[in-house]
């Protein structure tokens, strides 16, 4: 199966395949056939809901939703921290709402990341349902206290347990919740493949989509040229002229050792290094990248699908590349997996004994780019969440 979701993946991000190996193109027209089946189903969905046929929860706070048009390695999840700590930032508490997807990962990592603060999180598919049991346990800010707080400029470090806004993880294609601010994220380095709605192509809605988004930000912006910005945001702008764009990438903080969480190594332990990079990303090109640039001498990879969880004989297969690399190398080589793959099961990655398993921390950063930086980033969020949540309370 894991060998299945590889070729698919190839498949979804190459536009011609007539050089592409026999099993590829004997794929190609079931997955064309599951792929209009898919749009088809989307359609008729996303007309339900327009028309009301389907209910729309509308919750008593401001909801900001960070989702992509395509799979994985957009930058849903740290854009979704960044958003909390604006929020924490003005003084609000804010619910996060996340499906848990494939063992909840993501979700451990932001609440990791968030713990000991006021921000609750809640996962589950349902997410209408846990927002409502959120709100019965913590209460819900006055709006216009929000607005007030929204619009502060000076940081705040007293907060109410009353939630004062709701981020949804993954919420784009999430259309039984409201939502007055839609952040769509891009991955810069491969936007949009092969152009097609899955399983054919990566894209889970039309580009004509862009319509419903009132920011779209373009993910990993140092890994790619200056012409491919301009090139996506043309796109962007083809389908809605007025979406404002910003950028943003992943920088690198620290590591630490799998067997011991709380103890950080700073990141000059890969400095002239032998790595092995292993991960089950949706963007690993940007993760091996990001280590070659932190200094590492020579850079290796195993890849795995996104949220793929490690199985014993996939530590086999690690150490046997370690090993190999070992031959070649001195001193011996180090793993290196990313946050998602160590909250998947921490457990696993601590028996691959004699290696080294360090785990990469980043944090996502709005970067100034084409006219744009960080305060208007910020700025334009409050704008919008402001006039939409007013107009629709």
């Amino acid at each position: 199966m894991e060998k299945l979701r590889k070729v698919v993946k190839e498949i979804a991000y190459t536009r011609d395949h007539t050089n592409s190996p026999a099993l590829h193109r004997s794929l190609v027209p079931f997955l064309t056939f599951a792929s209009s089946l898919y749009g088809v189903s989307l359609h008729i969905r996303r007309s339900l809901y327009r028309s009301s046929f389907f209910h729309q929860n509308r919750l008593p706070v401001p909801v900001i939703s960070v989702g992509n048009l395509s799979w994985g390695g957009n930058g849903k999840t740290p854009m979704v921290e960044y958003i909390t700590r604006l929020l924490l930032d003005s003084g609000i508490s804010p619910l996060i709402l996340t499906r848990g997807y494939a063992g909840g990962d993501e979700a451990r990592m932001l609440e990791r990341h968030l713990q000991g603060g006021p921000t609750k999180i809640g996962v589950g598919p349902n997410r209408a349902a846990i927002a409502a049991t959120c709100f019965e346990k913590y209460g819900c800010a006055n709006p216009s206290t929000i607005m007030s707080l929204l619009h502060k400029t000076a940081k705040v470090t007293t907060f109410s347990q009353e939630i004062g806004s709701v981020v949804l993880d993954d919420g784009m294609q999430h259309w039984s919740l409201c939502r007055d601010l839609e952040i769509v994220m891009l991955n810069g380095m491969n936007p949009w493949g092969n152009g097609n709605l899955v399983p054919l192509g990566p894209l889970r809605e039309p580009l004509a989509a862009f319509e419903r988004a009132d920011v779209a930000v373009i993910h990993h912006m140092d890994l790619i040229t200056e012409q491919s910005l301009g090139d996506i945001e043309k796109t962007i702008h083809g389908f809605k002229d007025s979406i404002p764009v910003f950028y943003s990438k992943m920088v690198p903080k620290h590591l630490f050792d799998v067997k011991n969480d709380r103890s950080p190594v700073a990141l000059a332990a890969l400095h002239d290094a032998t790595v092995l990079c292993v991960s089950a990303i949706g963007s690993a090109d940007a993760f091996v990248k990001s280590i070659g640039m932190i200094g590492a001498r020579y850079v290796d990879r195993l890849d795995f699908s996104d949220h793929y969880l490690f199985e014993a004989q996939d530590v086999e297969t690690m150490r046997r590349r370690a090993k190999r690399l070992e031959s070649k190398s001195v001193p011996k080589p180090i793993i290196v997996v990313t946050e998602k793959d160590y909250n998947r099961d921490p457990e696993i990655l601590k028996s691959l004994d004699p290696y080294t398993v360090l785990v990469l921390c980043s944090k996502l950063q709005v970067t100034p780019c084409r006219d744009t930086n960080v305060d208007d980033f910020k700025s334009t969020l409050c704008r919008i969440l402001a006039a939409k949540f007013c107009v629709s309370s």
